[in-house]
């Protein structure tokens, strides 16, 4: 039974992943669907995705998820969550006119780079420092962000650019049709770094950094309050999705913010860890800064003046699911009958390995870096293969290099606290394995919280941001909606063999720095 008072639908576009689901007033998923979001990746740094394709299947999923619930006539608060630093270029009326360019779309670098490179850690100093100062972050020298998106359709793509009125982050685009009107946050926008974050709750974009970055400032969405309400459902979306036609939409969030909301780590210097596609580890703060050396900054949160520790690792899960298809088994190895194993086997096969690995250390940077580190010319690798190791071995040589990957993060990160935690809240599909968790709370030596379902994590974020937006619940009783299910204390012995090898990871990359930007020469050579 529906809990009383209705019901929300969430919606949590992932880069690898579309999640949409219905909640009660309660918080409890009461159903959801999954999809896959295929990515084309090309020449030049290009890396894509259908919105279209995206919003189809949303429409088709939510119908779904209504009729076999039975629920749709009590859905009264809707939300967008998922991936952000993407843009989807539409019409006005929020129709797609060009494929959505990815966080990881670097084919605007050399644009970004005129803008915003220079000497000074590949950044002209001065203009960086204007955008720091201000917003607390600057646009990427790769291009691999909206200024670098929009640089590049612009000079690049005129045909998509003369058609596009708006440039939306993917939660704004999804927000968009539903609602039919066009709108950002400061949050959603968090990535283009042109709003003064100095001015809590400051609904305008700032002059001086748009032409800084050279975009034209008609094209991007008018700015409303983050997690207030957009408007009621149009009625024709309402109809194919089967739900009410009195549904209320709340602004689109990126996953940062409704990891907030789903990991019930809510007060300020409370911490959580996503351990998904990316990797991140973040918690409210109270003011506004910087880390320009290791690429750390808070950004707006949900509430006026309050700000959410902002970072990111490139590729956590997603090394996993490399090792699985590139290394373990690939398709074009597997034979008749052959079947690639699951994540739950590869677990188990790591769980065979001794901690440390016989000194094994993958560094897992599959896509290069952000923090805390920015460098998108770094590259994974194995360090201390013998013709001893064991393929149990190698893949968890993964899973703990992820570990020390957050470690090497979390350093920065702490700073930024108030005080020291002991514990964290862990959420995402990676947090499903007992020893992956268990391997952060040793390598972290935190307590390490697991959510109840983590994998619905910022699904039920988005529908908790979508219910307090809406007035149906209070933002007490949505943190208290989240529950702990599993808690992992850190072992003393194992801590002390994770910090050996972590001694030697932590060096890694300053010795290998220069040979990561010779093998880039080498590649472009090579074309």
């Amino acid at each position: 039974m529906i809990a009383q008072g209705g019901a929300a639908l969430a919606i949590d576009l992932g880069t690898g992943g579309l999640k949409v689901g219905i909640f009660d007033r309660g918080g409890r998923l009461v159903r959801s669907a999954t999809a896959e979001v295929p990515s084309a990746y090309g020449p030049g740094g290009t890396a894509t995705q259908d919105a279209e394709g995206w919003w189809k299947a949303v429409v088709s999923m939510a119908a779904s998820l209504a009729q076999e619930t039975g629920l749709g006539p009590e859905v009264r608060a809707i939300a967008c969550t998922g991936q952000w630093a993407s843009t989807v270029p539409v019409d006005a009326d929020g129709n797609v006119v060009g494929k959505c360019l990815l966080w990881m779309d670097t084919r605007g670098g050399a644009l970004s780079a005129a803008r915003i490179g220079g000497r000074v850690a590949g950044y002209n100093a001065t203009r960086a420092l204007r955008f720091i100062r201000k917003s607390g972050g600057a646009p990427s020298r790769y291009g691999a962000d909206p200024i670098g998106h929009i640089l590049y359709l612009e000079a690049e793509e005129p045909g998509v650019a003369s058609k596009a009125r708006w440039y939306l982050e993917p939660v704004d685009f999804l927000t968009m049709r539903i609602t039919g009107k066009v709108t950002a946050t400061a949050a959603s926008m968090t990535a283009a770094w042109l709003t003064d974050n100095r001015v809590p709750g400051a609904l305008e974009y700032d002059a001086e950094l748009i032409g800084l970055a050279g975009i034209p400032a008609a094209k991007l969405p008018p700015l409303v309050p983050a997690g207030s309400m957009v408007g009621t459902i149009r009625p024709e979306v309402a109809s194919a999705m089967g739900i009410s036609g009195e549904a209320r939409v709340v602004t689109g969030l990126p996953d940062l913010h409704t990891a907030v909301m789903g990991s019930g780590a809510t007060r300020i210097g409370e911490v959580h860890l996503c351990l998904s596609t990316t990797s991140w580890i973040s918690a409210p703060v109270a003011r506004k800064k910087t880390d320009v050396l290791h690429s750390v900054a808070t950004v707006p949160g949900i509430a006026a003046g309050e700000y959410f520790i902002a970072d990111n690792h490139e590729t956590a899960g997603e090394c996993l699911d490399w090792l699985r298809s590139s290394l373990v088994a690939p398709d074009d190895m597997l034979g008749p009958g052959g079947f690639s194993p699951s994540f739950a086997e590869l677990d188990q096969l790591a769980a065979t390995a001794v901690p440390g690995c016989g000194a094994v250390i993958f560094t897992p940077w599959l896509a290069g870096e952000r923090s805390p580190v920015d460098d998108r010319n770094a590259r994974a690798g194995f360090l201390g293969i013998s013709l001893a190791t064991t393929r149990a071995e190698m893949v968890r040589s993964v899973l703990e290099g992820v570990a020390y990957s957050n470690r090497w993060l979390y350093e920065s990160v702490r700073r930024f606290l108030p005080a020291e935690p002991t514990s964290l809240r862990i959420l995402g599909g990676g947090a499903s394995s007992d020893l992956w968790c268990q391997m952060h709370a040793d390598v972290l030596d935190l307590t390490v919280e697991r959510v109840e379902e983590p994998i619905f994590a910022n699904l039920r974020g988005a529908a908790l941001v979508a219910m307090v937006g809406t007035g149906m619940i209070g933002a007490e009783v949505a943190r208290r909606a989240v529950g702990v299910e599993k808690t992992f204390v850190p072992n003393a012995s194992l801590s002390r063999v994770y910090t050996a090898n972590y001694q030697v990871f932590s060096k890694i990359y300053s010795r290998q720095k220069p040979l990561f930007a010779a093998l880039e020469s080498a590649r472009k050579v090579a074309g």
